[in-house]
């Protein structure tokens, strides 16, 4: 529940018996071509003289988002717009996202719309914004409830916490520490959160529902939710204990096996996995070069496999944005979309149902990428909540932890806020031991931007702790461990070999490590051996350095195996407290830090 008493709400969407008359005209096969220039797509039946006229095709509207991560509020800097790019090749930035911009948005998306679906492709929750993440997550259930949401995959981030919290969030229930929040039990999602390829390791069997139904009428259409196999690279070893993850083909096409035998021919996939388009622009024509010339990454191999039973993939992860088509098994273009990231998107799909085969026209379906503007009325029902579960936050959230003078990006190869985490957990890591040499960052664990613009009424240039735990809201620990100068280059190669050489994970480096990073070569020679520098000295490969990392890193997480094989382990404070430290110790109203350069890694392009 909200923060205040409310009673639950009914939903929008509910099952509806199948319509005799419909199954009876149903035939086998399915579309080969486009629609027919006569076929209408709207109600099953009316009256026509002194009978019924039957419309065999029904537009189905899926509207579709993925990677929200409780993001409630607008989220700010270059996580709060999109690139648009116009026909004479100019482009411009759009601030977008916002719970209650999108609650607004999708609502008027289904004005007129009698079958509408809304879907998404998961990180619902998970490396979420203060005013959730303190909660751990119940008040952005409270928000897509009341988004109407009618089912999605399961992401990696709906691990964070573990299976167990993951089912609370789904049911319902007080937290078993934290408690309840308000007078109120949390109530759980109103939605499916379906898991196909996420197995129990002792019974064998997904820990929720592997797939769901769509009902209206006489129409039918059938969701699997899979989340990429690799979730246990990319989760803390104890958010992903005791679970088995398959493979994401393997797992869809077996239930669109069982889908099919239960009679539901429409089938769409939410897949939280996903790829890389050529270019940054949400409305970029992914298919102009030519069907899926325009994007690589995992989601083009998982879609050339899947079973053309699957009519359309909804996918995220990469938090990229696109709508292309990529050929199936059988060489047909098939749809495949992402919404970007944060509520800045949704995607807008029409699936026309052809009410002879049961089956979605595939030649007929259409999708389009709708920015979330800030440009229309505020959701009133989510302006209560956000309010509502801010109050309960400010005491913690508002509190200043330190001043920067302009905007620290965290996007780029190497990025200002990732020299910055990393010279934090460094200096923390020299107050647990003095002869810490260096500190390691994963790009991926900073979530956000420090901005200079207040964002509340905090004064610009304020970090305040909300702002910092957006940022860093893993409640990673600093773990320092002992590796050898073998090892240590073993590490950087790391970034660009094994699991990482088709998408290199660089990580951010502590001041005083120095390297060249040449991508006109391949796997791990693209780290210069010989560049490598502490404090201006060669890496001495048997020599002892002492090493910083959060406890992820530490685990040998996000493909960094030689950073699990670490010797004489002392385990620290959460890394957000080693940051508010840092900027503590470092700056003030009248000395403000500055944005690092960014000059650490050399990069030859």
């Amino acid at each position: 529940m909200s923060a205040t008493s409310h009673q639950k709400q009914h939903r929008r969407r509910r099952t509806y018996a199948l319509v005799a008359s419909a199954a009876a005209l149903a035939t086998a096969g399915a579309l080969a071509a486009a629609l027919p220039a006569t076929a209408s797509a709207g109600e099953s039946s009316k009256k026509h003289g002194g009978g019924y006229h039957f419309n065999r095709y029904q537009d189905v509207q899926l509207l579709s988002f993925n990677d929200l991560h409780g993001n409630l509020e607008p989220p700010s800097g270059s996580s709060g717009r999109v690139t648009e790019v116009h026909e004479d090749g100019t482009t411009e930035t759009i601030d977008a996202g916002g719970v209650e911009y999108l609650a607004t948005h999708l609502r008027q998306a289904r004005e007129g719309k009698k079958y509408s679906i809304t879907a998404a492709g998961g990180d619902m929750v998970g490396a979420s914004p203060l005013i959730s993440g303190l909660f751990h997550d119940e008040p952005t259930i409270e928000a897509l409830n009341k988004l109407d949401l009618d089912v999605t995959s399961v992401g990696n981030h709906e691990f964070d916490e573990g299976a167990k919290e993951l089912g609370r969030l789904q049911k319902g229930g007080c937290h078993p520490t934290d408690g309840c929040y308000t007078d109120q039990e949390f109530e759980g999602a109103d939605f499916p959160y379906l898991a196909a390829n996420v197995l129990d390791e002792k019974t064998g069997r997904p820990i929720l529902k592997p797939y769901w139904v769509w009902k209206k009428k006489d129409v039918k259409v059938g969701f699997i939710g899979v989340t990429l196999e690799d979730t246990p690279g990319v989760v803390s070893a104890e958010g992903v204990k005791g679970l088995k993850f398959k493979d994401e083909v393997e797992t869809i096409n077996k239930y669109a096996k069982v889908l099919q035998r239960q009679g539901v021919k429409s089938i769409v996939a939410l897949i939280h996995e996903g790829g890389a388009p050529a270019s940054s622009a949400y409305n970029y024509d992914c298919d102009a070069p030519g069907a899926g010339d325009g994007i690589s990454g995992p989601i083009v191999d998982i879609a050339k496999n899947i079973t053309p039973q699957v009519d359309a993939l909804v996918t995220g992860h990469t938090h990229a944005a696109y709508v292309c088509t990529i050929d199936d098994p059988a060489g047909k273009p098939r749809m495949v979309t992402s919404a970007a990231s944060f509520g800045r998107l949704y995607t807008d799909t029409t699936l026309t149902y052809d009410r002879f085969t049961g089956d979605i026209a595939r030649t007929a379906v259409k999708s389009a990428n709708r920015v979330v503007t800030r440009d229309v009325p505020k959701a009133p029902d989510m302006t209560r909540l956000i309010d509502e579960w801010n109050t309960l936050a400010a005491p913690i959230g508002n509190r200043a932890i330190g001043h920067i003078s302009a905007d620290i990006a965290n996007s780029g190869t190497e990025s200002p806020l990732g020299d910055l985490i990393a010279d934090a957990q460094l200096a923390y890591g020299k107050e647990l031991d003095p002869e810490t040499d260096l500190a390691l960052m994963n790009p991926g664990g900073i979530r956000a931007p420090l901005t200079y613009a207040a964002k509340g009424s905090e004064g610009d240039g304020v970090v305040t702790y909300a702002e910092g735990f957006t940022v860093q809201p893993f409640s990673n620990t600093v773990n320092l461990q002992d590796f050898t100068g073998e090892q240590l280059v073993q590490v950087l190669k790391e970034q660009v070999s094994g699991t990482n050489a088709a998408s290199p994970k660089v990580l951010q480096i502590s001041s005083g490590l120095t390297y060249t990073l040449d991508l006109t070569k391949s796997g791990a020679d693209r780290v210069v051996t010989d560049s490598i520098r502490l404090n201006g000295a060669a890496i001495n490969p048997t020599a002892t350095y002492r090493v910083a990392t959060n406890s992820f890193l530490a685990g040998g997480g996000d493909g960094f195996p030689t950073l699990g094989q670490g010797t004489n382990d002392l385990v620290g404070t959460d890394d957000l407290t080693a940051l508010e430290r840092y900027l503590t110790a470092n700056s003030s109203a009248t000395d403000p830090i500055a944005p690092p350069a960014a000059d650490r890694i050399t990069v030859v392009r």
